[in-house]
């Protein structure tokens, strides 16, 4: 190796060592008592542990938050045992002061696995500022918020998640909220959800929310339950206001594979408004059903729709805008896009809705029609 790259590298690990100044010689466990708050007995937790335990009951609880404390690695191991949150809690959680701290904390990362059941709270997971962090083989049911929440959480992984229930969202995916922090330096950029399901109550507005965050994959999920304002909401408006086209310049992608929905939804199954050179990877999506929104409702983005293997006669794109860039390959002989008359707000499939501001014809001339599987 070349030696300034080496020694490049011997200091970014010396300073990455810097903040944990008392490692432990080995790997320590601690097993979480059968009585007891879950969230005090976390604020005790010793400096030496690197494992986390619910081996001591089949039933624990917490009424207010359970803090994490700064680790390289603590894994935290549900052992199938059912978690209870209070009403204001915020279930596995930190706080983060300023961006200098978030970075501080991307050092960190959590591993939060097999829990049988973790129920109630406003949270159940609230990831903020790690690199690497695991959640997976856990139900999370009935948050009043989202049942997880990571914000510039990278190259996050959450996989084989059963979300039952949330009464907003059900995982989001964002960037950091604290000073310093904004939608170009505090994604979760480069996470991944594999087979994670979220069972939609009446008062769901998204199963899946990924906001300013690139490179996201989402493989073989599900949305199902009751009728929920959206499916998934993707969106790259730096300050949250969908009235215009999306314009991070950091954002360039997003990927998703064998989506299954298994309902209906209020007023969008998948909502795209990133940005305009931004890639947005649609494969293998199967909605059961009748649908009387928008399968998909377009801002902005470069949409790839492809291999569908199912298209019902009432399912529709939406536009926002007049000329949306959404290739189609693969795709059922169902779907017919015939020709936009001047002035005309519908051809075939595609619908101009709830259009932006001087955005009042349907214009054909960037949407494409490729390889009609049969």
């Amino acid at each position: 190796m070349n030696r300034h790259v080496f020694t490049a590298l011997g200091c970014r690990l010396l300073i990455g060592l810097s903040l944990f100044p008392q490692l432990p010689a080995c790997a320590t466990e601690y097993v979480v008592p059968a009585k007891g708050d879950v969230g005090a007995w976390f604020a005790q937790l010793p400096e030496d542990a690197t494992s986390v335990v619910f081996s001591g009951a089949a039933q624990y609880h917490s009424k207010g938050d359970i803090v994490l404390p700064m680790r390289r690695l603590l894994v935290i191991d549900g052992r199938g045992c059912t978690l209870t949150l209070g009403a204001g809690s915020n279930g596995f959680t930190y706080p983060i002061a300023n961006m200098k701290e978030a970075m501080e904390r991307t050092n960190c990362r959590y591993v939060i696995k097999d829990f049988a059941l973790i129920s109630g709270g406003r949270k159940a997971v609230d990831l903020k500022a790690t690199l690497g962090s695991i959640v997976e083989n856990c139900e999370l049911a009935s948050q009043a918020e989202a049942a997880i929440d990571l914000r510039f959480c990278l190259l996050a992984r959450l996989s084989n998640i059963r979300v039952t229930n949330p009464r907003d969202k059900g995982i989001v995916l964002r960037q950091g909220d604290w000073p310093g922090a904004g939608g170009t330096n505090s994604q979760c950029n480069s996470s991944v959800l594999e087979q994670c399901r979220v069972y939609c109550m009446e008062t769901t507005t998204a199963a899946f929310t990924v906001l300013n965050s690139g490179g996201v994959r989402m493989t073989d999920c599900v949305s199902e339950g009751s009728p929920s304002d959206y499916d998934i909401f993707l969106s790259a408006t730096l300050d949250g206001d969908e009235s215009r086209p999306a314009s991070n310049p950091v954002v360039k992608s997003f990927t998703l594979s064998n989506f299954h929905v298994e309902h209906t939804t209020r007023k969008a199954s998948i909502y795209v408004n990133m940005p305009s050179k931004a890639t947005v990877n649609l494969d293998n999506v199967y909605w059961n059903g009748a649908q009387k929104a928008p399968v998909i409702l377009y801002t902005l983005g470069q949409v790839n729709l492809s291999n569908l293997g199912w298209w019902s006669p009432n399912f529709w794109i939406g536009s926002r805008v007049s000329a949306p860039r959404i290739s189609i390959s693969g795709s059922p002989s169902e779907m017919e896009l015939g020709e936009a008359k001047v002035g005309a707000k519908r051809a075939g499939f595609l619908r101009l809705v709830d259009a932006l501001p001087g955005n009042d014809q349907l214009k054909l001339n960037y949407v494409q029609l490729r390889r009609k599987s049969w």
